[in-house]
Order: C-alpha cells, then sequence, then structure tokens
C-alpha cells in the first residue's frame, strides 16, 4: 500500500514541477476530528478543538475559461490531544469549476507520508521489570485525502490573484494501530488563502 501512494505522490509532483502554467502559494488553519467518512462535520465547531497550520504549493496544469486541472504540495501540522502530533506531507490532484470571476468550486484527491509522534508518555516493560521510555520519534505513516471546497478571488483582474478559500477534507492514516484500529480516519475543516505567484 506504501508503495502505491508513494507512485502516487511522485506522478503528482512530476506534474506539479514540470511545465509554464500558473503556480501559487497557500497558507490555511485547520480544525480536525477523528470520526467516519463524512459523519462528524458539526463536530468540527462543537467538539473539542484538534488544531492544525498548513502551507502549500499548487500549480495549475490545465487552464480553460471555466475549468482548472491542478496539482498541490502540501506540508501541515496538526495536535490531536492525548493521541499524536501529525506532519502529514502529502500531494493532492484536483479540479476546479470557476462559477465567475470571483467564485469557484473544487474537489481534489491526495495521498503521501505522515509522521505521528505520539503525545502521551509511552512506556516498554524491560527484561528488568522496570519500565522504559519507548516514545522514539515517532512512526511512519501512509494517508490518503480526499477533499472539496470553494473559493473566492479578492483581485480576479489582477496577474497574481488572492483567493480566501475554505475546504471540508477526509484523511486517513494507515496503519494507525494494525491490532484494533488500521485505518484511523479524520474530518477537517480547512480556511486560508493562497497567492498566485506566477
Amino acid at each position: 500500500m506504501k508503495q502505491l501512494f508513494l507512485l502516487a505522490t511522485t506522478v503528482i509532483l512530476a506534474v506539479a514541477v514540470n511545465g509554464q502554467q500558473s503556480r501559487y502559494i497557500s497558507v490555511a488553519g485547520f480544525t480536525t476530528q477523528t470520526a467516519m467518512p463524512f459523519a462528524k462535520f458539526s463536530g468540527l465547531f462543537t467538539g473539542i478543538f484538534h488544531p492544525g497550520a498548513e502551507i502549500g504549493y499548487g500549480k495549475n496544469f490545465k487552464v480553460k475559461a471555466k475549468h482548472d486541472w491542478f496539482a498541490e504540495l502540501k506540508l501541515a501540522y496538526f495536535f490531536h490531544r492525548f493521541v499524536q502530533h501529525g506532519i502529514p506531507l502529502y500531494a493532492n490532484m484536483g479540479y476546479r469549476y470557476k462559477i465567475s470571476s470571483r467564485f469557484m468550486v473544487q474537489t481534489a484527491i491526495g495521498a503521501g507520508y505522515m509522521h505521528s509522534i505520539p503525545a502521551t508518555a509511552k512506556f516498554k516493560l524491560n527484561d528488568n521489570g522496570e519500565y522504559k521510555n519507548n516514545k522514539g520519534i515517532g512512526r511512519m505513516q501512509a494517508m490518503a485525502t480526499y477533499s472539496i471546497g470553494g473559493g473566492y478571488v479578492l483581485n480576479p483582474s489582477s496577474k497574481k490573484t488572492i483567493t480566501v478559500f475554505a475546504s471540508y477534507q477526509q484523511l486517513i492514516q494507515m496503519p494507525f494501530v494494525k491490532s484494533y484500529v488500521p485505518l484511523l480516519p479524520y474530518n477537517s475543516f480547512v480556511m486560508g488563502i493562497k497567492k498566485q505567484i506566477r
């Protein structure tokens, strides 16, 4: 499974780096909750707050009057209280529909790597019957994402536009704990801003 995510990430990155189409950078904040896909949207605002932040680099590799195809590379950090610190690095490929010069909707799928660091102390019993710290530097994990959202262009007549965006994202971390929770799903609400740089 990890080989499949590595292949998907490599393909998306190859598309994002090649060519001369428009490119952009983004920064966003998000809140996240563990839940089955699309099962806990209201809990993102009323439940326990698990904050995160994300930076990204993207490229529109096929641009039409009403449609864009794009690829993105993103690096994020989030804190899930009592569970983990998550550091995802992943690539997205998506489709954007431009409703007008200012409004757009989009969807994307992605895959990549997540580094998971336990958020609480972790101990292991040694041969002498003593508990030793076993937290370490974390675990390597694979991840997959799906998102749907929209955006508003603040300056549509500019050559380098600035867009405010929001999206609902589903992230699946795997394998979380093979014996009882092999797949850990997260629902996230993401808000941010992106600026065209080329």
